[in-house]
C-alpha cells in the first residue's frame, strides 16, 4: 500500500479540455438535473474508473461499492485529513471527504482507477466533490424543509381528529404549542374546500396565507381533493371566498357556527353546503340554515326522547361514550371508510364501535328508519349539550308511562304540516316519485330490492330518487342528514313504519343490568 497523496499534479491538462468536463459537471447543478447518483455515473465515465459515494458507517449512497481500509476512511469522515490517495492491490483510489448538512456526519467519495491520476483526473474528482456537496446540502435542506410540513400537516390533522370525537381540552394542548390562541375559543366555523388532487397542497398554503395562519388547515385524509379549514375568525369564511373565486374549478362549502365539541357536526355542514356550491356562480356556499324537523318538535319532549334513547351508553365511562357517539354521528353521516380516515382509526374500529353503540341501543342500523332517528337522538343530545341542556333522567323515568315517545314527537301538528309540504312536493311528476322514495326508503336504500317490489327496473329506481334531489332540495343517494330528514318527513306523514328503538337489550354485556 503506498502513501498518502501530497496533492501534487502529475500532468497538465489543456484550457480548452478542463473547460469541456467543467462545463458538463456545473451542467449537473440545474434545477431539473440535480441527483447526486446521476452526478457519480458522470463521474465513472469522466475519470474511466470506478465511483463510490459511502456515508460514515459504510452505507452506499450512491454508485458501486469499492472494498476500502476502514481506518483511512474513519479518519476522513472525522476530519482527521480531508483526502487521501493511495496504491492498492493494482488499484489507484483517491478518496475525498464530502461535506453534508449538520446532522449528518460527512460522506467519502471514493475513484479507483485501473491507471494513475493524472491532472485532468485530479481535478475532475476534486471539483465533483465540491458539487456533491452542493447538492447534498440542498437535498438535505428540501428533505427537512419537507419532514417539517409533513409533520406538521400531521399534527393539524391530530388535533381536527381529536376535535371529532369531541376532546377539546387534548386539541388545545396539543394546538398551543404551535399556534397558540388558535382554539381559544368555544365555537368556530368548518369549511371544506374542493380541488383536484393536484392542487391541493398549493391551495392549502393559499388557505393559510388567506387567513393570517390563524386557521387549522387540514388535508383531508377522506378525500384526495379537499382541505379541511376550522377557524373562529367570522373573517376567515370571506377571506376563502375571495380565494376560491379567482381559480377556476375549486369550490368551498361552509358550515355554521357550532361549538368546538361540534366539529364532526360542523363537517357534515360544510360538507353538504359544498354539494350546493358545486353549481353556484360564486363556488361557494354556506350550510343553509333551513327549517330541521328537531326545530318543529315540542323541546321538553325531545330531550326527555333523546334522553331515554340514548340512555343506555349513560353507563359507560365518559370518554368511552363521548368515542362511541361521536363515532356513530360520522359513520351515520359517511362511509365507514371515509369515517376512518377523518378520524385517523381502522374502518373496523369504526364498524366494532358503531355495533357496540347498535347493541347497547338494541337496533339495527340496517333500517334507514332506525339511522334517521337515532341521527335525531344524537343531534339533539348534541345541542342540548351544547345549550348546557343535558339532564339524566329520574330513577324510574325510562319505566314511566307516558313519557315521550317519538310517534308524539311525529304527530306534532308543525311537524306533520312541514312533512306534508315538502312530500308534497313530488305529486307533480306523474312517474310517482313518492312511491319510489317510499319503497326505496323502506328496503334500506337497496335500488334492486325497490325495483323487485315495484316491478320496474333498479336503474329506474335510482333516477327517480336522483329526480327527488332538485324537488326537496336534499341530497338522498349520498346519504347522510338530508336523507335522514325526508326519512323523518316520511315518518311524520305516516308513510312507513315506525322504527323499533327499545333503549337497549337486556342481555348486552353493556346494558346497566349487567353492571
Amino acid at each position: 500500500m503506498a502513501g498518502r497523496d501530497d496533492g501534487t499534479p502529475r500532468r497538465e491538462a489543456g484550457a480548452g479540455e478542463q473547460a469541456g468536463w467543467a462545463e458538463e459537471l456545473l451542467d449537473h447543478l440545474r434545477p431539473a438535473a440535480r441527483d447526486v447518483r446521476r452526478v457519480v455515473a458522470w463521474l465513472a465515465g469522466a475519470a474511466q474508473a470506478a465511483v463510490s459515494l459511502h456515508d460514515g458507517a459504510g452505507r452506499l449512497l450512491a454508485g458501486t461499492r469499492i472494498p476500502l481500509d476502514e481506518d483511512l476512511v474513519a479518519d476522513i469522515t472525522t476530519g482527521r485529513i480531508a483526502s487521501a490517495a493511495l496504491e492498492d492491490r493494482g488499484r489507484h483510489l483517491r478518496l475525498v471527504r464530502v461535506e453534508r448538512a449538520h446532522p449528518a456526519p460527512a460522506a467519502v467519495l471514493a475513484v479507483a482507477r485501473a491507471v494513475p491520476f493524472d491532472r485532468r483526473a485530479f481535478d475532475i474528482v476534486t471539483r465533483t466533490a465540491q458539487v456533491m456537496e452542493l447538492l447534498l446540502a440542498g437535498h438535505e435542506s428540501t428533505a427537512a424543509g419537507h419532514r417539517l410540513r409533513r409533520a406538521t400537516s400531521d399534527l393539524r390533522l391530530a388535533i381536527l381528529q381529536l376535535l371529532m370525537v369531541e376532546d377539546t381540552v387534548s386539541a388545545r394542548r396539543v394546538a398551543a404549542g404551535l399556534w397558540p390562541g388558535l382554539l381559544d375559543t368555544d365555537t368556530a366555523c368548518v369549511y371544506v374546500v374542493e380541488s383536484s388532487p393536484e392542487q391541493r397542497d398549493r391551495l392549502a398554503e393559499e388557505c393559510l396565507s388567506a387567513t393570517g395562519e390563524r386557521a387549522l388547515v387540514v388535508r383531508c385524509p377522506a378525500m384526495d381533493g379537499h382541505l379541511i379549514v376550522l377557524t373562529p375568525r367570522e373573517a376567515a369564511g370571506q377571506e376563502l371566498r375571495s380565494l376560491v373565486g379567482r381559480i377556476p374549478g375549486v369550490f368551498l362549502g361552509g358550515s355554521a357556527r357550532q361549538s368546538l365539541a361540534r366539529t364532526a357536526t360542523a363537517y357534515g355542514q360544510a360538507v353538504s353546503a359544498l354539494a350546493v356550491a358545486r353549481f353556484h356562480p360564486q363556488q361557494a356556499a354556506v350550510y343553509a340554515e333551513r327549517t330541521h324537523p328537531e326545530r318543529l318538535m315540542d323541546p321538553a319532549a325531545l330531550r326527555d326522547w333523546t334522553a331515554r334513547v340514548l340512555r343506555p351508553l349513560d353507563a359507560l365511562p365518559h370518554h368511552t361514550r363521548a368515542e362511541l357517539l361521536a363515532t356513530t354521528r360520522l359513520g351515520l353521516e359517511f362511509t365507514a371508510v371515509n369515517t376512518a380516515k377523518v378520524l385517523g382509526v381502522s374502518r373496523n374500529t369504526v364498524r366494532a364501535r358503531m355495533d357496540r353503540v347498535e347493541g347497547l341501543l338494541g337496533t339495527d342500523f340496517a333500517d334507514l328508519t332506525v339511522r334517521a332517528t337515532v341521527h335525531l337522538a344524537l343531534n339533539a343530545q348534541a345541542g342540548l349539550d351544547q345549550a348546557g341542556l343535558h339532564q339524566d333522567l329520574p330513577d324510574g323515568a325510562a319505566e314511566r308511562p307516558g313519557g315521550a315517545c317519538l310517534t308524539g314527537l311525529l304527530t306534532g301538528p308543525a311537524l306533520r304540516t312541514w312533512a306534508d309540504d315538502l312530500l308534497g312536493r313530488l305529486e307533480q311528476d306523474v312517474r310517482n316519485l313518492r312511491r319510489t322514495l317510499r319503497t326505496w326508503i323502506a328496503v334500506g336504500g337497496n335500488a334492486e330490492r325497490a325495483a323487485q317490489s315495484l316491478g320496474v327496473h333498479a336503474q329506474t329506481v335510482r333516477e327517480h330518487v336522483r329526480s327527488a334531489e332538485p324537488v326537496l332540495e336534499r341530497q338522498l343517494l349520498a346519504g347522510g342528514s338530508d336523507l335522514y330528514e325526508v326519512v323523518l318527513a316520511h315518518l311524520a306523514a305516516g308513510d312507513l313504519d315506525q322504527p323499533h328503538l327499545p333503549g337497549t337489550k337486556p342481555d348486552h354485556p353493556d346494558s346497566p343490568v349487567h353492571g
